[in-house]
């Protein structure tokens, strides 16, 4: 008997390696100035010198995408570290104590998820005003519920299982069980959420940059931003459009991949028969 490939993590982890790899090489070196503008080169399509063509601006779309994806990973990644942390937190204990405090946090948190997260986004980004810095707290807030209400669910089952029993009549602390015990238990579920939470929050940056209330122009590139300046050229230059809407896909799709190939449940099936030889 032999496990069947879990396709969906490899394909993920190789989607989510390629943009990360272009990303970090960006850090160090692009083709392009990515804000250096020329009107010479203006809407030029992909050619060997500019391998994905130019913008409106004359600016080359590779090296912006280098530094536009870097941008939009970066905020996922500070917004579901800050929703991964205290939610994780504000969960397990709520789940493990149980209580009253359990039942208002949990109200509230009902309360919050009752409204879709862009909507909530979009409305404190307009009063509070745009940026990365803006964005990055805004989302980071708005995942705490979800990290919280997944990570109680979990604690709650596994506050009754024998080996928690064990450890509490053999004098461990609440603490210790907690993050010692428990928490590697459900580290699974944890990765899972978190892989889902980048997805969320590369289409929530790239949502507001495309409706102009993201990423701010002066500050660096975004893939939303590139979406939102390249929509008036959709036919005239489609290379534009294409570019940063097919790497925000490879982006969403990576982690989507990845939450569900962590989710999987491998099954069996019997080894192929080796073939003898016949005799001579």
């Amino acid at each position: 008997m032999r496990k069947t490939p879990n396709y969906s993590l490899i394909f993920g982890c190789a989607l989510t390696a390629l943009m990360v790899s272009v990303i970090v090489i960006g850090y160090f070196w692009t083709p392009f100035d990515p804000d250096t503008m020329s009107t010479s080169s203006k809407s030029m399509p992909p050619n060997s010198v500019h391998l994905l063509g130019t913008d409106n601006f004359g600016r080359d779309i590779l090296s912006r995408i280098m530094e536009g994806a870097g941008t939009t990973l970066l905020i996922a990644f500070l917004a579901v570290s800050i929703g991964a942390l205290v939610g994780t937190l504000i969960g397990g204990l709520t789940g493990y104590f149980g209580g009253h405090a359990d039942e208002i946090i949990m109200r509230i948190n009902d309360a919050v998820t009752a409204f879709p997260s862009i909507l909530l986004a979009l409305v404190v980004i307009t009063i509070t005003g745009n940026g990365k810095t803006n964005i990055i707290i805004v989302l980071g807030i708005l995942f705490i519920p979800s990290f919280a209400r997944v990570i109680r669910g979990e604690f709650v089952k596994q506050r009754n299982m024998d080996y928690v029993k064990n450890a509490k009549l053999m004098g461990v602390s609440n603490m210790r069980i907690i993050f010692v015990h428990i928490l590697p238990n459900i580290a699974t579920v944890l990765l899972s959420s978190i892989a889902i939470g980048f997805n969320n929050a590369v289409l929530a940056e790239a949502s507001m940059s495309y409706l102009g209330v993201g990423v701010k122009p002066t500050e660096s590139a975004s893939l939303g931003r590139m979406l939102l300046d390249s929509q008036a050229y959709l036919f005239s230059a489609p290379w534009q459009a294409l570019s940063a809407g097919f790497s925000i896909s490879i982006l969403i799709l990576g982690f989507a991949l990845i939450s569900e190939g962590l989710g999987y449940r491998p099954t069996w099936r019997p080894a192929a028969k080796r073939r003898r030889k016949a005799d001579a």
